[in-house]
């Protein structure tokens, strides 16, 4: 497994790129979006690799509870925690921040995220739609990003690219396999480039389907009748 600790020296070198030397050739993954038609919000992620293997899951979740404290767990394929995923409350935008670990771990360790994710500021590229801060390097304090989501993720169609242009990461639609028959967007393709982290890719990805969706009424703020 990719390791996500930072490196004070080389903080976004560690964060973001893979360990794994045997990486040189792009990873595709198959993500399927899951929701349940018997609760409004009801949602999470299953995701397998090239040989059908599942990698990564986020079980069920209610999206009327973004504002709650305790947030998503990405785990891998048998269960295992990898990271927390927490909306950060009060934030002018949509802003989410990557813990390293389960609930547990978080609970019992400095309270310092791995990286911070928001939905572009207004004086930004109307292309982007969403911009990555990582902890401990120079861009905390400023207002460049380390990465940004180019494209639409509404449309399953977007890249997560470095500051200086380098593709991190693609998703697209995902194709019937030898055709053109394009699968509806509960169901799509991940490309992670060589050497770099799928763990907190797939976070990203798992972020991004909260700040990047059309506006969510939650049903306890609707009206009753």
């Amino acid at each position: 497994m990719s390791k996500i600790h930072p490196n004070y020296e080389n903080p976004l070198k560690e964060i973001i790129y893979s360990d794994d030397k045997q990486a040189d050739s792009p990873i595709n993954l198959t993500v399927w979006k899951k929701s349940s038609m018997s609760f409004q919000g009801m949602d999470g992620f299953t995701v397998f690799n090239q040989q059908g293997k599942l990698v990564y899951r986020v079980d069920n979740y209610s999206r009327k509870n973004r504002c709650l404290i305790g947030g998503l767990v990405l785990m891998d394929g048998i269960g295992r925690a990898l990271m927390t995923l927490r909306p950060r409350l009060l934030s002018m935008q949509y802003q989410w921040n990557g813990y390293e670990g389960g609930e547990d771990t978080c609970k019992n360790a400095p309270n310092t995220p791995i990286f911070s994710m928001r939905r572009r500021s207004i004086r930004r590229k109307s292309n982007e739609e969403a911009e990555i801060f990582f902890s401990n390097t120079d861009s905390v304090k400023s207002i460049l990003p380390d990465l940004r989501i180019e494209g639409s993720f509404r449309k399953r169609k977007c890249s997560i690219v470095t500051h200086d242009g380098k593709k991190v990461a693609e998703m697209s639609r995902k194709k019937v396999n030898n055709t053109t028959v394009v699968l509806n967007d509960d169901v799509f393709s991940l490309v992670v480039e060589p050497g770099f982290n799928c763990d907190i890719v797939m976070a990203f990805v798992v972020i991004m389907d909260r700040i990047c969706q059309k506006p969510f009424m939650p049903v306890l703020c609707s009206s009753s009748s």
